[in-house]
């Protein structure tokens, strides 16, 4: 399995980025529960946003309301769209499934 994240960049407070994570391999992808994870430096890995096969979904707390996870099953690849997005977002951001992780994708928000 292989998850290329992308999407990343400098933002300024406020505003918006959105992430993408494709993943390709011999697990079949639409049956997976998929996260996004963060990892600042100097904290902890953060769970950030999961999404089932369902396409339920589940948030921290510090995201809840200004991030959105979402997941298109044709093209195998999951989103995080971010808005209003402060300081402390500040991280890599990494999808994960299973045992596999990205290689993760860097996220600076500038005030």
């Amino acid at each position: 399995v292989q998850l290329q994240a992308s999407g990343g960049g400098l933002v300024q407070v406020g505003g918006s980025l959105r992430l993408s994570c494709a993943f390709s391999g011999s697990m079949i992808f639409s049956i997976r529960t998929m996260y996004w994870f963060r990892w600042a430096p100097g904290k902890q890995r953060e769970l950030v946003a999961a999404i089932t096969s369902g396409s339920d979904t589940n948030y921290a707390d510090s995201v809840k309301g200004r991030f959105t996870i979402s997941r298109d099953n044709a093209k195998t690849t999951i989103y995080l769209q971010m808005n209003s997005l402060k300081p402390e977002d500040t991280a890599v951001y990494y999808c994960h499934v299973s045992n596999f992780w990205g290689q993760g994708t860097l996220v600076t928000v500038s005030s």
